[in-house]
């Protein structure tokens, strides 16, 4: 069975919480990123790649003066298309455990983040991701995709799908 499994839910669940929990405990060869906020002062000022070799870049922040904005985040896109797309694209190549937090309305920004994401899909290699629940076409299209798994993340199953999945992608 092809394990190509994405993540959903509102702003705030626990999506990329639950993806670290699942990656620690499997303890498989994994490669692709993490998004994480970057807060000042109690207050969510951007966020950050960072991927799983421990690479990290600023993506998008407040003060960014960047032509790409997305609400009141500049977008550093030329981060996400270095460090974020190299990291899916060498894990879909050594056929690790694929991480891709998230696929987002910054992210989709990308023309190559989205090629990317689409090799990645494509390719043999096992998926564990998040998307975002709001409707874009790019999105939508992966969420229609027969090989792929949706599911939602909320309080109430969240700590049921770590180990769901780890048993999921363990076997």
């Amino acid at each position: 069975m092809r394990k190509k499994v994405l993540l959903t839910g509102r702003p705030g669940c626990g999506k990329t919480t639950l993806i670290k929990r699942i990656v620690n405990k499997l303890a498989l060869p994994a490669g692709g990123f993490y998004t994480e906020e970057i807060r000042e002062r109690g207050q969510r000022v951007g966020f950050k790649i960072v991927t799983l070799d421990g690479k990290e870049a600023g993506f998008a922040r407040v003060d960014f003066k960047t032509p790409e904005r997305l609400g009141k985040y500049g977008l550093n896109l030329s981060a996400l298309e270095t460090i974020a797309v190299a990291a899916l694209r060498a894990a879909v190549r050594a056929r690790q455990l694929v991480v891709i937090d998230e696929i987002g309305p910054m992210e989709i920004r990308s023309a190559i983040f989205r090629e990317a994401v689409n090799e990645a899909l494509d390719s043999a290699a096992p998926i564990l991701g998040t998307v975002t629940a709001r409707s874009f076409p790019f999105t939508d299209a992966i969420k229609k995709r027969p090989d792929v798994t949706m599911i939602e993340v909320r309080p109430n199953n969240r700590e049921q799908l770590v180990s769901e999945l780890s048993e999921q992608f363990m076997a």
